[in-house]
Formats: structure tokens, sequence, C-alpha cells
């Protein structure tokens, strides 16, 4: 479907910030992994939805009761020997180690954007750890065959240089083994080294012990037990909140956006806050709301987005508006997202007339005085890029093909938009 985005004169009300998405599949894996859990206000994007179907498929008992998800593990339980995870690239990494506890052996299915996202790193720890484990060509991807096999314990490697989902997969299942583990990451550089914290945070609401010697190796202790998350309540996603907020800073507005803001659960996209502060956006916070009255003068600089690369669209977006040149760097691990969020985001700016140019690692963006409006852009079935292009189409005006992938992770996020003001 194509979504008309006609310039806005002013965005204007409250909204209620959708859940993480993060934090949401995380909570369903390691919940289906032992215990029982209370899960609120979790994510209801198909990513998340995805994940509590895994849950399911690996024994879980699982039942809603107002906004809460109970989920009770059943370990022995496990039937499946088919799983299709939809294009959720986080369930089906942290699903793979842990096919060794929960089955013999295995299909992973996956579609869309899902075909071709690499697996490669992990696939090669696991059969180096006993896994007879295989995906498709030299990326890995889907399908993925599990034929059986163990996963030992001992001192086990991954390369952490293109995900952190393979390592918070092994910290996840390590858990499991009998026996203790040491892994350590290799890779010429780390990303993403936030997603790992959020991980071993969730870990440890379960009773899970992990003990970090370094950000390059961990010791997971044998024989622990997943006790189940008592309680959890699910923060928001600052991720989702960025295309608001950087909505809010471009146009005329005056928004509230309420939600659970906990600042003791760590969300890489966070770092919106203090980009958007440095860019010269003033805006209250604290952690139950955030709220925002545009526009503001923006300002470009040079900004590191290796452990973030989820911001790359919007601040892309932003940087269009800001004076002097804006340069992301970092984010070469964005390239194997749901899209090539450097090349295709490039490909798509340059029909409004922006100037950006892009490196193996990095993208640089000169604003002009004036863009083209009324164009159709291509998100490449990325729901990051389509609500991007719809924050670029509130200021100049233009069409944003495929909008529906925006359901990936924020299924409101159109109406949510009209109810402030914008899409009429």
């Amino acid at each position: 479907m194509i979504l008309n985005v006609p310039p806005v004169k002013r965005l204007i009300g409250r909204l209620h910030l959708p859940a993480s998405k993060s934090y949401s599949i995380r909570a369903f894996i390691i919940a289906a992994c032992g215990g029982q859990s209370s899960i609120k206000h979790a994510s209801d994007s198909q990513d998340a939805l995805i994940a509590l179907k895994t849950a399911q498929a690996l024994g879980a008992s699982v039942s809603l009761k107002g906004d809460v998800w109970h989920v009770q593990a059943r370990p022995l339980k496990c039937t499946s020997k088919i799983f299709s995870v939809g294009e959720s690239g986080t369930t089906l990494r942290f699903l793979l180690p842990l096919l060794a506890f929960f089955t013999k052996q295995a299909l992973l299915r996956g579609q869309g954007t899902l075909v071709g996202r690499p697996c490669a790193h992990l696939c090669r720890t696991l059969r180096a750890g006993g896994m007879d484990i295989r995906g498709t060509g030299k990326q890995e991807s889907v399908p993925i065959v599990f034929k059986g096999g163990e996963l030992r314990g001992g001192d086990l490697c991954v390369d952490g240089s293109l995900s952190s989902q393979f390592i918070s997969a092994l910290l996840i299942a390590l858990p499991n083994l009998q026996a203790s583990s040491r892994l350590v990451i290799t890779g010429r550089h780390m990303v993403s080294q936030d997603y790992i914290l959020m991980t071993r945070e969730i870990l440890a609401k379960a009773g899970i012990v992990i003990k970090g010697r370094s950000q390059r190796e961990y010791v997971i202790k044998g024989a622990q037990k997943f006790k189940g998350l008592k309680n959890f309540y699910v923060p928001s996603d600052y991720g989702l909140a960025a295309f608001i907020l950087g909505a809010c800073a471009l146009l005329p507005s005056d928004v509230l956006l309420q939600g659970n803001l906990d600042e003791g659960l760590t969300q890489s996209d966070g770092h919106i806050v203090a980009f958007l502060r440095r860019m010269g956006v003033v805006l209250q916070k604290n952690s139950r709301a955030i709220k925002i009255q545009g526009p503001f003068d923006l300002t470009g600089g040079i900004f590191v987005l290796k452990d973030c690369p989820d911001l790359v669209p919007i601040m892309s977006v932003l940087a269009l508006f800001a004076r002097g040149r804006t340069k992301l760097v970092g984010i070469y691990h964005a390239r194997a997202k749901e899209s090539d969020r450097i090349s295709d985001l490039r490909k798509e700016l340059l029909k409004v007339g922006a100037r950006v140019s892009e490196t193996k690692d990095s993208l640089t963006i000169t604003p002009r005085a004036s863009y083209k409006s009324g164009q159709l852009l291509d998100p490449h079935h990325d729901h990051r890029l389509a609500m991007a292009f719809t924050v670029l189409g509130l200021k100049i005006g233009c069409r944003v093909k495929d909008i529906e992938s925006s359901y990936k992770s924020y299924p409101s996020f159109v109406n949510d938009m009209k109810s402030l003001g914008a899409l009429k």
C-alpha cells in the first residue's frame, strides 16, 4: 500500500508509546526456558508476536489476561520440528542454540526480509560446539536445518563484528548446559553492545548469572535454573519514539509521549535523546513521559551509531534539515538489517534531491535549502525506512510505498500520527 504523506502544519496531542520490541522478544524467549513469567505491556508488533509463538512452539503454555502475558515454561513438551519465524531475525538467532535443548532435529523457516540475512558466524560457533546445523548459502541464512548433536560447554568463540544477537543467543542458551562455559567474542569490532547488556538484564531477572570479565569475555556457570520473569513490565521503545520525536523536532509541535521510560533498563536507541539534544532539541523527560515543543534549528555534526544502527534512518532525515554537514559513522552493520540501511537509504534520499554520500561504514548528508516534493519513496520492505520516510513527508510531502512494513515493529504508527494531526 502506498501512503500519501502531505506536509503538515502542526503536530499536537499525546501518545502512549509502544512497548519495546527488543525487550519483548527477549522476555518471551527467556520465559520459555524455565519457570513461570508474567510479562506486562509487551509489544504487539509482528516480530514480538512471532517470538511469543516461538515460545509456544518450544512447549510453553501461554495465556493473556488484560495486558499481561502469562508464560509457563514446559521444556519437555516441545514437539515442534518446523519453526517459522517470519521476518524476525532476533527470534531466529535466539532460537538456533536453544534447539539443542528442546528437540533432536528441526527446520527453521523465514520469509521476506529475513531471507538472506546472515547467521554464518553463529552457525560456525554452534558446529564447533557440537551441533549439526547449517544454513542456506554462504551467509547461512534461512532455511536452516538442525540434524542433531549436543551443545557442549567449555570454551566457545563467536564473531561479534556483525551482530550482537549472536552473542545474546549464546548467553541465553549456555546456562542450560550442565558444564560451565567461557564465551569469547572475536572480530575486529564489536557492535550494538547495549543489546548484550539488555539480554543480561533480562537473564538476571530470570535468576541467571552471567559473569563478564570484559566486553569480550563471559563466564557462564552450568546447570543454572531459569526461575521465570516475575511481573516484568516491558519498557517503552525509544527506537520507535525516535520517529515521533524527530517529526516534532522538524515541525511546529506540542506533544506529550507517555510510557514506561525506566532508566534502570538499558536501551541502545535511548541514544536518540542525547543525539537530539546535541542537534539543539529541547525536551523534558522523566521516567513516565517526554514532552517536546518544536520546531528547532538543528545543527549537524559527527554521530557515532555503532551501538544503535536502528537510528540511522531517522538521523539521516533530521540531517537533511540541520545546519552544516552531518556524518553518521560506525554503521557498516546497518547493511545487514531488513534492508541495506546505507545504500538503500541513500538511493531513496537522492530522489528528493538530497546531497548524500556513503562509504562502507558511513553516511554523509549535506543539507539543501529545499527538496523535491511528491516523490515515491521505497523503504525496501524495511519498517524503519518506511517510518523515517513518513517523517520526511510530513516536512516536504512525499508518498511512501509498502507502509505496512511498519507493522513489523510499530503496528499503530500511522494511526498514532493521525491522532497528532498528520496524514489526514
